[in-house]
């Protein structure tokens, strides 16, 4: 008897108010080349082998994300748009509620970059591992801040990593590491890793994700975005040169 074919599932998180980006619209919503800021994630993840994107927007734009977003950039992979909450792990949680895969990758939709390969080694690795996270080695020397602007520690360069997105998880490992996160009192946690590191015993395994992977927080992200579109539109045209 044949297997059971494993599913991914996608969570696109796009239901921030980017407050920090200081514009009339949240940054998702950004144009970078024309585009919405959050389409280049949806198309990576829908010409990926992921089966199904559930998209996660603010309250009052499920409307707007379904005819402007989806219908208008075709995106055929999703089957969910639901409302986000207050929180990233609220929004996280939300997402989980409908998913269907037996493994599931979060995403920020302000993150335009991520690739195709970056979520064929994440699918992989997490079949691997349960938990992984992708990210890169840190360039700059870091500082841990103690009382008054102190320095109190330097970690050692090469065992700190800038985490990105996609995180990606086994269904069920991170619905119930959410589950107990959201019966706490007192929620502290920045990213799903965390969450799977605090309320589960499973390590997570940190893969490498790409430099341009960034995520668009202010203005200035936003101007390194235009510069990373730019030097990867001159790569495929010189990749489309040399197969001629």
């Amino acid at each position: 008897m044949m297997g059971e074919e494993i599913r991914f599932s996608a969570i696109i998180l796009a239901a921030g108010s980017g407050k920090r980006m200081g514009a009339a619209v949240a940054k998702q919503y950004l144009p970078l080349r024309g585009k919405p800021l959050m389409v280049y994630s949806l198309e990576a993840f829908d010409k990926s082998a992921v089966d199904e994107i559930i998209l996660v927007v603010a309250p009052g734009e499920i409307p707007y994300c379904q005819k402007e977003i989806v219908d208008k950039y075709h995106i055929r992979k999703v089957t969910h748009i639901i409302e986000g909450g207050k929180e990233r792990y609220d929004s996280v949680y939300a997402g989980l509620s409908v998913v269907s895969g037996q493994y599931v990758m979060i995403h920020d939709s302000a993150r335009a970059f991520v690739t195709d390969d970056i979520i064929q080694r994440s699918m992989e690795e997490v079949e691997r591992y349960g938990a992984i996270v992708v990210g890169m080695p840190v360039k700059d020397t870091i500082k841990i801040a103690g009382e008054k602007g102190f320095v109190s520690d330097t970690p050692d360069r090469s065992k700190v990593w800038s985490v990105q997105t996609p995180q990606c998880f086994e269904t069920n490992l991170i619905k119930n590491a959410y589950e107990a996160l959201m019966r706490q009192e007192r929620i502290c946690v920045t990213d799903d890793a965390m969450v799977a590191e605090q309320m589960t015993d499973v390590p997570v395994k940190l893969i490498e994700g790409s430099y341009h992977n960034i995520k668009v927080t202010t203005p200035e992200d936003l101007v390194q975005a235009e510069y990373i579109l730019q030097s990867l539109e001159q790569e495929d045209d010189v990749d489309s040169s040399r197969d001629k």
